[in-house]
């Protein structure tokens, strides 16, 4: 395990839960959001928090998935996935995968060889190192998007 990995690493978990610089991080935004809240809609053509929740999820798995080599591409509906069952127990099971698939891209960037930061992502043109970092980037867009449904 080298420092810059535990360092990258540090920075994903601080995007979810802790003392962001930004202000609150993805867990404490979803703290105390109820099932009918997340699936609410309260601007036309907007994602609700629960469709930017799956969505997070499987980008982290994505980036996961690459980090082990293999050239993933999420389809439309695997990218945007449709809120099928609206109830609490299926919000608390999508907060579960949430932290499921943060929990599992930590583990991959911990275990990641170090020299491979810089060597191309399978199938794209850019590298490791840019890939992980844009899921870091990618987490903290979408948690600015939460925190402002929250607040209509």
């Amino acid at each position: 395990m080298s420092n810059e990995n535990t360092h990258i690493a540090e920075q994903l978990r601080l995007a979810y839960e802790g003392e962001a610089w930004h202000g609150p991080a993805l867990r404490g935004l979803l703290v105390g959001v109820n099932a009918k809240q997340a699936a609410a809609k309260p601007m036309q053509n907007v994602h609700s928090i629960w469709e930017i929740v799956l969505h997070i999820t499987t980008w982290q798995s994505v980036v996961r998935k690459r980090l082990a080599g293999e050239a993933v591409e999420p389809t439309e509906e695997e990218d945007w996935k449709s809120v099928i069952d609206s109830g609490e127990s299926a919000w608390k099971k999508t907060i579960m995968l949430l932290e499921q698939s943060l929990n599992e891209l930590l583990n991959a960037v911990l275990q990641f060889d170090e020299s491979r930061l810089e060597q191309t992502v399978p199938g794209k043109d850019y590298s490791n190192r840019f890939m992980i970092f844009g899921v870091l980037q990618h987490n903290l867009y979408h948690t600015g998007q939460i925190a402002l449904l929250k607040k209509l």
